[in-house]
């Protein structure tokens, strides 16, 4: 129960921090203003705020671990949102870093 806890958190946070990148670019790459940036900037607080909730209180572990949900959900995010179709490498790089999380986070510990 405790690594599914973890792995919706950190589905979240990648929900928020992906986001609000996004709609921070929206805003000022496809110029479609200010509120856009606001919201993306919201969604970025709430994204620090989610990270916390993991239930390890290791920092630099936790974050180290969600760099490689980030690089998936990059991709997710890019061909739902955006429409951009990864190539293999993409996917085979997207998997090793997810692979690295579950080592980081669900390995037993020393």
């Amino acid at each position: 129960m405790l690594v599914a806890r973890s792995v919706a958190l950190f589905v979240l946070a990648a929900l928020f921090e992906i986001g609000g990148a996004w709609l921070v670019w929206q805003g000022v790459r496809e110029h479609k203003g200010v509120l856009w940036v606001g919201l993306g900037v919201i969604a970025l607080g709430i994204y620090g705020f989610v990270a916390t909730l993991q239930p390890d209180a290791a920092f630099g572990r936790v974050l180290a671990a969600y760099g490689g949900v980030f690089v998936a959900g990059s991709l997710a995010w890019g061909m739902i949102a955006d429409g951009y179709r990864p190539g293999r490498w993409d996917l085979i790089g997207a998997a090793i870093c997810l692979i690295g999380m579950a080592v980081i986070m669900y390995a037993p510990q020393d």
